[in-house]
Order: structure tokens, then C-alpha cells, then sequence
């Protein structure tokens, strides 16, 4: 074996071995990339999931004590109300309980102290409709909420140029009014 067959092997491998690797990391990328994107896609049905349970729950109570079921209704901010002890008073923990975005951490506060309830959001939007399915503004006058949320991860696994978010949305009819 000459020395030039030995540099033409060693050249041809190190070509072979590059592609190798480039492909690699780019499976290492795509992997990341979508484990990511589940990430994000779990974390909008768990956070969509128990707002909309507390959403249809809204209102529960005596229905003689004329208490609303929503008492804030902001783009970003959802404020509903529960009798939970029956007593027709919204006094207890438990009884408000307040939905809204606080940096990228979505927090949910029923009277112990916000409490965050995923992390990564990007985008927290409330609609409010009536009982003939128009918007509304007035807290008293929903029976509807849609909400619209945008995750992505926390950490930055999808590289440039690709964004790993999801995005989930529905809409909550009020089961106590």
C-alpha cells in the first residue's frame, strides 16, 4: 500500500464520517425538536382541560343567591365565583377563583396565593358570549367563554427558524346559568 492510497482512503473516510455525523445531529435535532413540541401540546390540554372544568362548574350553588358566575371578564384575566358550603355567600377560599397570565406562567389563585399552573405560555386569550352567542363584555351577561392558549417550551430545543408551540383553543358553555 502506497502513501497516496493511504491519504485517498483516509480523505474518503473522513468525507464518509462527516456525513455521518451531520445526519446524526440532525435527527438529534428533529428528535428534540418534537419532543418539544409535545411538551407544549401537553401542557396546553392540561391547562385547557382544568379551566374548562372550573368554567363549567361556575355559579354552582344555591340558585336563589343571585350571586354572577363570572365577576371578571378581561381579555386576559377570568374571575368566576362558587357556593361551595351553600351558604349563598361568595366568602370562603375556594369560592373565587382567578385565571390570568403573569409573564409566561399561566396562574390560577382561589384564595391561598397565585399558584402557576404551567409554564410557557405564550398567548392567554378570553372571549365572553351571551345566551344568543354574541360578545360580551359584562360579566353578568356571560354564559359562554372561548379561550385560546399558545405554549411552547421553555427551553429552546427547535433551533432557528422553527418554533415548537402549540396551540389550543375551545369554548366552555356555563353549566349554572
Amino acid at each position: 500500500m502506497s502513501l497516496t492510497e493511504l491519504l485517498v482512503s483516509l480523505a474518503v473516510l473522513g468525507l464518509l464520517l462527516a456525513a455521518t455525523l451531520g445526519l446524526l445531529d440532525e435527527g438529534q435535532r428533529l428528535h428534540a425538536f418534537g419532543a418539544a413540541r409535545v411538551e407544549s401540546q401537553q401542557s396546553a390540554r392540561v391547562a385547557l382541560e382544568r379551566m374548562a372544568r372550573e368554567i363549567r362548574q361556575a355559579g354552582r350553588g344555591r340558585p336563589d343567591a343571585g350571586f354572577p358566575a363570572v365577576s371578571v371578564a378581561e381579555p386576559t384575566r377570568l374571575v368566576i365565583q362558587f357556593d361551595l358550603d351553600g351558604d349563598g355567600v361568595i366568602a370562603g377560599n375556594g369560592e373565587t377563583v382567578t385565571w390570568w397570565l403573569q409573564g409566561r406562567i399561566l396562574r390560577r389563585d382561589a384564595g391561598g396565593g397565585a399558584q402557576p399552573v404551567i409554564n410557557g405560555v405564550r398567548a392567554l386569550r378570553f372571549t365572553y358570549l351571551d345566551a344568543a352567542g354574541a360578545p360580551t363584555g359584562h360579566p353578568t351577561a356571560v354564559r359562554a367563554i372561548g379561550i385560546d392558549l399558545t405554549t411552547e417550551p421553555d427551553h429552546v430545543a427547535a433551533g432557528p427558524g422553527r418554533r415548537a408551540e402549540a396551540r389550543a383553543s375551545t369554548l366552555v358553555r356555563l353549566r349554572n346559568r
